[in-house]
């Protein structure tokens, strides 16, 4: 719980119980995850508590959201450093089969001339198909 804490502590973010654990299942996982699968992941998880887990580690940019078309918001660990500027954001992988979801961060967005006047807030791309257990 040494590495979680540090990793908390880095974002300026308290550690509590909720925290350390829901920090450990990310880490751990290889995927993106919904609110409701990470609930699952915790026995008598509350509900609003772990919601208000999630947003405060979104305001302190450990965590960024991922649309990935399925009509559920998923979650994944940020890298070291990142400020989820347009700039560092990367490409996602939804699996078509499975259902999860992959960070590709090595795959950045590339860079997209937009129009005078227009100001970019947010770039969202995922790439569709079968993930390496499905396929």
């Amino acid at each position: 719980m040494k590495n979680e804490e540090n990793i908390l502590q880095q974002r300026n973010i308290k550690p509590t119980a909720m925290r350390l654990l829901v920090i450990e299942k990310l880490l751990k996982l290889q995927y993106a995850i919904s609110h409701k699968e990470l609930a699952e992941q915790f026995e008598n998880a509350d509900n609003v508590t772990l919601f208000r887990t999630l947003k405060t580690f979104l305001e302190h940019k450990l965590i960024h959201t991922i649309d990935d078309g399925t009509g559920v918001v998923k979650y994944a660990l940020c890298q070291s450093g990142c400020n989820c500027k347009p700039s560092e954001q990367h490409t996602h992988f939804h699996c078509s089969q499975c259902q999860r979801t992959f960070c590709l961060t090595d795959t950045e967005i590339p860079n997209i001339n937009i129009p005078l006047n227009f100001k970019l807030e947010g770039v969202n791309l995922v790439l569709k198909g079968r993930c390496d257990r499905c396929n």
